[in-house]
C-alpha cells in the first residue's frame, strides 16, 4: 500500500535517490547530489512550496515523489503552481502512484488557492506525454528556453 504525505527532513536522502532516477532520463539535468540537496532543502524550508512523496506502508521507503512551487501568473492575474521532479521508481510504475502523486499536488494547489498548474517534461518522454494527458493535463504551445547564470 502506498500512502501520500508531505516530505521531511529525514527523507531528503531517499530524495536524492529518486532525483537521481529522475536525471538519468532527463537529458537537460546532471545529476549533483549535493546540489539536489541544498535544492530539496530550500524547498523543504519555503512556506510557498511542497514536495510530496509517496511512501510504502510495508517498508516506508520512497517509491515516488514530487514538488510543487507558487509562482506569480500576470495571465493568470494570481498565483500559480510550477510542478517539478515527479518520478515513481521503475518498479512502482504504471500501478497508478503517479497518478496519485499528482491528484495530491491539485488538492494542495487548490488549497493555496492557485488558479493552474503547469509543468515541464521532456517531449522525448513518450510514456510521461501519455500518462500527464490521461491525467487531464494540457499540451501548450509555449516552449521552455533557458539562460545559465554566471555564479
Amino acid at each position: 500500500m502506498i500512502n501520500i504525505r508531505t516530505a521531511k527532513s529525514d527523507d531528503v536522502p531517499q530524495l536524492v535517490a529518486l532525483l537521481k532516477a529522475l536525471f538519468a532520463i532527463e537529458a537537460d539535468f546532471d545529476f549533483d547530489p549535493d546540489k539536489q540537496t541544498r535544492g530539496l532543502q530550500l524547498l523543504l524550508n519555503n512556506s510557498q512550496a511542497c514536495i510530496l512523496v509517496a511512501e510504502s506502508t510495508e517498508d516506508n521507503k520512497l517509491r515516488g515523489m514530487c514538488s510543487i512551487q507558487v509562482l506569480i501568473s500576470t495571465a493568470e492575474g494570481g498565483a500559480v503552481g510550477l510542478l517539478e521532479d515527479l518520478v515513481v521508481t521503475a518498479d512502482c510504475r504504471n500501478q497508478g502512484i503517479g497518478a496519485k502523486l499528482l491528484a495530491e499536488a491539485v488538492c494542495w494547489a487548490e488549497r493555496q488557492g492557485l488558479k493552474r498548474l503547469q509543468l515541464l517534461a521532456d517531449k522525448n518522454n513518450s510514456p510521461a506525454l501519455v500518462f500527464y494527458e490521461k491525467q487531464d493535463w494540457q499540451s501548450t504551445q509555449l516552449v521552455c528556453l533557458k539562460r545559465p547564470l554566471e555564479k
